[in-house]
């Protein structure tokens, strides 16, 4: 408590401090306003930046990503609002900031030595390696050298083709295609789709989008790290970036860099793949707390019980207490913002939360067409809840101009993934999303789903038994198995048919039943 009293009175110091630097200025009689002056000025800071994973996209509660969301904390530091311009090729980025269309560059840009001689850097917040990638079952490439003969494509202007450049003064026969108009992803695609054979991508880059491109591998990383920084505009004017190092020292310091780019970078939780004996286990431990609500709100709203608790389990895996980074809380993770149009005051209250989530799907599930039916209505909406109303209306908009049919959720789901590549977000009105997130976010919650109708239909234990019980239940099964009565439970399963055992807990369950039914408990 008292190192976030400290933070606070921190930053308000430094604003007031800058502040009163500006006044000084304004009086002094000089006409020229320093880059910071210019933006305290006005009120605002533009950041140029790229539309993509690691910079800059529209999620489905507004702007997000690792660069957006940290230069969003630096301007909250400089107490400015923030404004973006998204360039729509990564050379036109050095222009703009040349004709100071913005403040300063914030794309996943590596400081490198040809650059250096361009800008002036910011503080480096982290590192990276290249990476030259090729297709499975091609011969793997370790080497540059091995680069030779192959089709290699790069972003034009980028650290690659610097790197490029460089090795081919050694190597005979290493040739490139540098591209504008193509993103990283497009180049990872051309990968997998074997119109190219390499192409070079930062580690970072590989970490947010490889395993959206399973048939791609890394062959080699090439020599070194680079380091990834912001770029300002060049001159002697370092005013702006004093100001940044001095916020990068403070973010350091109270781990707010570390927890940024553990939002993004660290493995997503909230999109495993199904797994049974996962599901299961919190079906045992923590459903039973919460499906009287589910089963009250889905009543109360007309919807399928099963379906909310399945969007439960996805959001947090029934976690009333979840929270992340990104502000979400609760069962159903809602935002702060969507939590205040819904009236919810305690994101953590279950009750509250899972009527929220499920107020919000049927908002969103009534913006759908009234000509697309169900299922495919309910699937769209919770794409939508995942990704956003717009972006689903820019990948239906895709759908049909492909030839699809855009009220069929089959022909919408296969275009998703459409969203990450710049040749087809670049036609939408929303640009880049997390299209195959969305798409496996649906697919997740209907395996769920599914699970979940088959266990009610043949009034499984786990469901069948009330909230008061079911952790006991769980704490008995223990207590056999820690007693040794392992052949028992393999054989009391044979003697209740028709129920769903996965492992010694569920054997134990129909063990429960017999025992109080023949009044041995």
């Amino acid at each position: 408590m008292q190192n976030s009293t400290f933070q606070t009175f921190f930053r308000g110091l430094i604003t007031a401090l800058t502040s009163a630097v500006l006044l000084l200025f304004l009086y002094s009689g000089n006409d020229q306003p320093s880059q910071l002056e210019q933006v305290l000025q006005r009120g605002s800071l533009t950041m140029l930046t790229r539309n993509g994973a690691s910079s800059y996209y529209l999620g489905a509660d507004g702007p997000t990503g690792p660069e957006y969301t940290l230069v969003r904390e630096f301007t909250d530091y400089l107490g400015v609002e923030l404004k973006i311009k998204v360039a729509g090729a990564f050379n036109q980025l050095s222009g703009l900031l040349e004709q100071r269309k913005g403040d300063l560059i914030a794309a996943n840009l590596a400081r490198t030595p040809d650059r250096e001689l361009l800008f002036n850097f910011g503080p480096d917040y982290m590192e990276t390696a290249t990476l030259a990638v090729y297709r499975r079952g091609q011969r793997r490439p370790r080497s540059m050298e091995d680069l030779a003969g192959l089709k290699i494509m790069v972003i034009a202007g980028s650290s690659y083709e610097e790197a490029l450049k460089e090795a081919a003064k050694t190597i005979p026969g290493l040739e490139w295609e540098p591209r504008s108009d193509v993103g990283m992803e497009a180049l990872l695609l051309a990968v997998s789709d074997r119109a190219i054979d390499v192409t070079l991508v930062d580690s970072t880059i590989y970490k947010l989008n490889g395993h959206y491109y399973p048939k791609v591998a890394a062959g080699f990383a090439l020599p070194g790290t680079l380091p990834l920084a912001w770029a300002f505009p060049p001159g002697s004017d370092q005013s702006l970036v004093r100001q940044a190092r001095a916020f990068m020292l403070l973010a350091v310091h109270d781990e707010r860099l570390q927890t940024i780019h553990n939002a993004f970078y660290l493995p997503e939780t909230r999109l495993d793949r199904v797994g049974m004996f996962q599901f299961m286990q919190q079906v045992r431990e923590r459903l039973p707390d919460l499906l009287p609500t589910f089963q009250n709100v889905a009543t109360a709203y007309k919807m399928d019980w099963r379906l909310l608790a399945a969007m439960g389990y996805q959001e947090s895996h029934w976690n009333a207490e979840a929270s992340s980074y990104t502000g979400v809380q609760g069962v159903m993770m809602l935002t702060r913002r969507t939590a205040n149009q819904l009236g919810v005051t305690d994101r953590l209250n279950p009750k509250q939360s899972i009527e929220g989530g499920a107020r919000y799907f049927l908002r969103l599930r009534g913006r759908i067409p009234k000509r697309i039916l169900e299922p495919d209505r309910s699937w769209m909406a919770l794409a939508a809840y995942n990704l956003g109303m717009g972006h689903l209306e820019d990948v239906r908009v895709l759908t049909q101009k492909q030839g699809g049919n855009p009220d069929s959720w089959d022909d919408v789901s296969q275009r998703l993934e459409l969203l990450r590549q710049e040749k087809w977000h670049q036609q939408t009105r929303y640009g880049y999303a997390r299209g195959l997130e969305a798409k496996q976010y649906v697919e997740n919650i209907r395996s769920y789903y599914e699970i979940l109708i088959w266990m009610d239909t043949r009034e499984h234990p786990l469901l069948a038994v009330g909230a008061g019980h079911a952790r006991d239940l769980y704490l008995f099964s223990k207590h056999l198995k820690n007693r040794g009565h392992g052949p028992l439970l393999q054989i009391i399963p044979q003697a209740v048919p028709g129920i769903f055992f996965d492992g010694f807990q569920a054997g134990l369950m129909s063990c429960y039943f017999l025992l109080v039914r023949d009044q041995h408990l």
